[in-house]
């Protein structure tokens, strides 16, 4: 079996992450993986689980970009073979869709997010991720969604979450000095209680929300305030970061807030944490940093939306606000963090339990095998 995956860019992200597991899993089935994609940080790992990229000009929506991707990706499934082509994003899915109806290869879509549409043209141009022989949804919240915005593909829908990595997001496989090596190079006071936001720094992820939440709880006085950590990439988003450093000090909050950048060991940085959020104002297709939270026994405050529903059980593995909320929010930070200790442990360990049970990388990769081979002896 030869698959080809597309997406515009191998960068940090979910759709990239689930994109280096699943050609894991080709190769570990004994196919061959290929990944069309304009590359990005996470090309060396993909190498070195034995896929292969091929470098194309795929994150343009250019129409006349869009045609020429097609005759490329066309000659691409011709020259290796490939039996299935798996698009991840919209651009290149339709390239990636003509260029099966081109070859006769078997098309696949997982789709990642809500994709909003507020026109006729937009929806139009979002449903190539509902024109697979088979569509992967990444929870039941994104298979509802898909549901109502394109009823033709419910028959086609599959609902496969995103998967966590239980070895790598596990509090056994974290030694102590890679914990403290990350606390020093963040300047943290480890006397202190820590929350950790772990998110690309954009507007919707909520760091706004979980500044002003620490200001109210330094006002109120009733705990003791905790150290905010914001580890993200800005992605060139340089007034978004001076906006939030402009919140920082109308809160008088600089000495309890550290904006850290790209995180490249993400265990270490949530077994370093008390509590993890993920306050986003608009909802998550599933909640990936909140699953990682959850494996590596840490509680999660989550926005009360989207696809956390399904990954944060609300006071058995961490608790969910109102979206948008400053004040639900620190409520929910104040009374987590006056609980026993021993308390928050028994909650991280019922959350670990339940990603195990039903979020695991192993069990992505799985069912999207199963997926590929009912494609390839689908009758049709």
């Amino acid at each position: 079996m030869i698959v080809l995956q597309v997406i515009p860019q191998l960068d940090a992200g979910g759709a990239e992450r689930t994109t280096l597991e699943v050609a894991e899993a080709v190769v570990a089935a004994g196919g061959r993986a290929l990944v069309a994609s304009q590359g990005g940080r996470l090309e060396g790992e993909l190498a070195a689980l034995g896929g292969e990229l091929v470098r194309l000009p795929l994150a343009g929506k250019n129409p006349l970009t869009l045609w020429r991707n097609t005759g490329r990706l066309a000659a691409l499934i011709r020259r290796e073979g490939v039996d299935i082509v798996h698009a991840r994003s919209r651009a290149p899915a339709w390239s990636a869709k003509w260029a099966c109806e081109r070859t006769g290869a078997h098309f696949v879509t997982t789709y990642h997010g809500t994709y909003s549409a507020r026109s006729g043209l937009k929806r139009r141009y979002n449903a190539v991720m509902a024109r697979g022989e088979c569509v992967i949804a990444n929870s039941q919240f994104i298979r509802d969604h898909v549901a109502a915005e394109h009823p033709f593909a419910e028959a086609r829908l599959r609902v496969i979450p995103r998967g966590v990595d239980l070895q790598r997001y596990d509090p056994a496989a974290v030694d102590a000095g890679r914990v403290a090596g990350l606390a020093a190079a963040w300047s943290l006071d480890r006397t202190r209680r820590l929350l950790l936001l772990p998110a690309r720094l954009t507007g919707w992820k909520g760091q706004r929300e979980a500044i002003r939440a620490l200001g109210q709880i330094k006002r109120h006085g009733e705990i003791e305030t905790p150290l905010l950590v914001l580890a993200g990439d800005a992605q060139g988003r340089a007034a978004y970061v001076d906006e939030l450093k402009g919140l920082i000090a109308a809160g008088a909050l600089d000495g309890d807030v550290r904006i850290v950048g790209h995180c490249s060991d993400m265990p270490a940085a949530l077994a370093l944490c008390d509590l993890v959020l993920t306050p986003s104002n608009q909802p998550e297709a599933f909640g990936r940093t909140a699953a990682e939270a959850g494996a590596m026994e840490r509680p999660v405050i989550a926005a009360d939306h989207g696809g956390a529903r399904e990954v944060v059980l609300h006071s058995e593995t961490g608790w969910r606000v109102p979206p948008g909320d400053p004040a639900a929010l620190a409520a929910a930070i104040e009374g987590a963090l006056s609980l026993p200790e021993a308390s928050r442990a028994e909650m991280g360990k019922r959350a670990r339990t339940h990603i195990a049970s039903e979020f695991s990388t192993a069990t992505l990769q799985a069912s999207t095998l199963r997926v590929y081979h009912e494609v390839l002896h689908s009758p049709s």
